[in-house]
């Protein structure tokens, strides 16, 4: 049921909650120094004045800065869950209650709840979509081809939302700009690779408390999260198998010093399996029948299909859950297999995402993308467009001011060389 206060729409948890949420909130901002600056300019200049945004996202601490700051920029705002189990409720209370920002975010709501929520983001009329995973826009080119002309553009942070954009795209359905925020150097080099890395092996860690050391963890997919997390376990002492389907990818996992397999010869040795590829049946029946008993199969891609949750429970003859967000399937064949999280984001389903720090170029990104949208309104033309080089490079110059870090700059004399073919050996 959607709740009214005297202020505005909302549909979260229990208000009730806000103080934590907001202890938690000024907590994250502390390593989020590049966004407050943003924020700041934003609430002297509004650039969002009388526009609506409706934002799809994991509601999270770090969200919450995203949120604020379109706000501060004069934003009309809603803010809506991208995940049925990423949503920390005391977050959405407390933008509630404390910011004034319409949240429709619930930890655990069901698929139908989402998908209303969906219909609400669009019910906005927004100008400007904040999309993760490009929930929104599909559902906006396919049921409400009517609200495109209300559309500035849209922007989108992951590696599935661009894989579908650019699907929408080769279609011809995808009408208007949208950003690429994903392939921002200043994202996908850090948050991809130190924030999926730190916080997948954070949620196992949570949901387990298991020891990683001397076990055997097979990554599916070795991209910028793939390699992050591989990383991270083999830090933590874990011995690491690597599983892809491009060569150039795999040739890199075995410089770094991985074991490459294809799935099914991975699949009987792993005690882990954590995917990352933003594909579909990546873990599939053939797979789960050969896993040690008691495996332990978790996804830090954006939706649970990446595994094929549906055999495991079609060949299960008892489902149990042993631990929060852990769940073990009894398979017919005398074996047992561990999910996480239900398949979702096992870093939100049982951890708090990743680390703020990283975020805040991540976020720093969306909102300069949303500020780039309305300045060009009406002269970018319809499909991907990345993120301008300067932009890029202003946000790591900004991370690097905070963290009390400076660089070099070419002298004149190096400038003119670089300049120049007539010099050389």
């Amino acid at each position: 049921m959607i709740a009214t206060t005297p202020r505005l729409k909302h549909e979260v948890k229990d208000l009730g909650l806000a103080p934590l949420g907001r202890q938690r909130i000024e907590w994250a901002g502390r390593e989020m120094p590049v966004l407050k600056q943003i924020r700041d300019r934003f609430e002297k200049e509004k650039p969002f004045a009388g526009l609506r945004i409706s934002a799809c996202a994991h509601v999270t601490t770090e969200t919450a800065h995203l949120a604020i700051a379109l706000k501060a920029g004069g934003a009309d705002a809603v803010l809506i869950a991208s995940n049925p189990l990423s949503t920390q409720d005391d977050v959405a209370a407390s933008l509630v209650a404390d910011h004034e920002i319409s949240v429709f975010a619930q930890k655990g709501e069901d698929a139908a709840t989402y998908s209303r929520h969906v219909q609400i983001a669009l019910d906005h009329r927004p100008n400007i979509i904040v999309d993760d995973g490009s929930d929104v826009v599909a559902e906006l080119v396919q049921h409400r081809q009517n609200q495109i002309a209300d559309l500035i553009g849209s922007t989108e942070e992951t590696t599935t939302g661009i894989v579908r954009l650019r699907a929408m795209f080769n279609e011809g359905v995808l009408t208007f700009p949208a950003m690429n925020v994903n392939d921002a150097d200043t994202k996908h080099f850090f948050d991809n690779r130190y924030g999926t890395g730190q916080s997948t092996l954070d949620g196992i860690i949570r949901a387990t408390n298991i020891l990683l050391a001397g076990k055997t963890v097979v990554v599916v997919g070795y991209g910028w999260c793939g390699k992050g997390t591989a990383l991270r376990a083999r830090g933590m002492g874990a011995n690491v198998i690597v599983t892809e389907i491009d060569h150039i990818k795999a040739i890199e996992a075995v410089m770094d010093g991985f074991r490459v397999l294809p799935m099914a010869e991975a699949a009987p040795h792993g005690d882990i399996f954590i995917t990352v590829t933003g594909n579909k049946h990546v873990v599939r029946g053939e797979h789960f029948d050969v896993m040690k008993d008691g495996a332990i199969v978790c996804n830090s891609g954006h939706f649970d299909l990446e595994l094929d949750l549906k055999y495991l429970a079609a060949n299960a003859k008892e489902i149990k859950d042993v631990r929060p967000f852990t769940e073990e399937y009894k398979l017919t064949n005398g074996k047992s297999v561990v999910v996480l999280g239900q398949g979702r984001l096992i870093n939100l389903a049982a951890a708090e995402g990743h680390p703020s720090a990283v975020m805040d170029m991540s976020f720093a990104n969306q909102a300069l993308a949303v500020e780039y949208l309305v300045k060009n309104k009406g002269s970018l033309a319809a499909g991907l467009h990345s993120i301008p080089r300067d932009v890029d490079e202003e946000i790591a110059r900004l991370k690097l001011q905070a963290m009390g870090i400076f660089i070099d700059s070419l002298t004149a004399e190096q400038i003119d060389y670089t300049n120049s073919w007539q010099s050389g050996t």
